[in-house]
């Protein structure tokens, strides 16, 4: 029985793939580096998110590109404003009757995440929110720990390889959703115990 559930947040929870399609596109014109198209984006998208960037700009500072990104998703939210994913509202608010215990663990700054928690009528939701992590297999051993979560009724939830890689390196079950950053042909070369088409069907496997 699943008791605990931990979920990364954009790509899963919150729709915001074409604001941070632009903010990427941003730091790229920054630099002069060719856009690349949402499509696109989705083949190459790797994580941690740096790595992505040293894709293309190899000489790129973390530093510098969270500080491009900061510039750029106030813009982008006002061209493209952010959302729940149809279904995940209610899904989670069901976990929360139910007494599963939630938290979020994602690379997202801290005053994104935490102002789309409250718009989407969420505060009160989470055990705890965990931002600005970039290794989230370090971080997933934190929770562990701290939260006494058993490896065997906790399930990691993302929508990229690296949540994948993440959760079975601690040990826990993983799932993939489909509506995120990657595909599903490359979520299932990473071999999750669970591949989501659906909000739905992540609530027949936890409850």
């Amino acid at each position: 029985m699943i008791k605990n559930v931990i979920f990364d947040w954009t790509g899963v929870i919150n729709d915001n793939l074409k604001a941070s399609a632009f903010s990427i596109n941003f730091i790229f014109q920054h630099f002069g580096i060719k856009e690349l198209s949402w499509e696109e984006m989705k083949k190459e998208w790797i994580q941690p998110y740096p790595l992505f960037y040293k894709k293309f700009i190899p000489h790129v500072s973390i530093e510098k590109e969270q500080e491009l990104y900061k510039l750029a998703y106030p813009i982008a939210k006002e061209k493209f404003p952010s959302q729940a994913f149809p279904g995940m509202v209610e899904l989670l608010k069901k976990f929360k009757e139910a007494k599963i215990k939630m938290i979020i663990i994602s690379s997202d700054h801290p005053e994104h995440l935490f102002e789309e928690v409250e718009d989407y009528g969420l505060n009160g939701i989470f055990d705890e929110l965990y931002t600005d992590v970039i290794d989230k297999q370090k971080g997933l051993q934190e929770i562990m720990i701290k939260h006494d979560f058993h490896k065997n009724d906790t399930i990691f939830i993302g929508d990229t390889h690296h949540e994948i890689d993440a959760g079975r390196s601690v040990g826990m079950m993983t799932g993939s959703v489909t509506w995120g950053f990657q595909n599903e042909g490359r979520l299932l070369e990473a071999k999750p115990d669970f591949i989501f088409k659906k909000p739905e069907e992540i609530l027949k496997i936890i409850l």
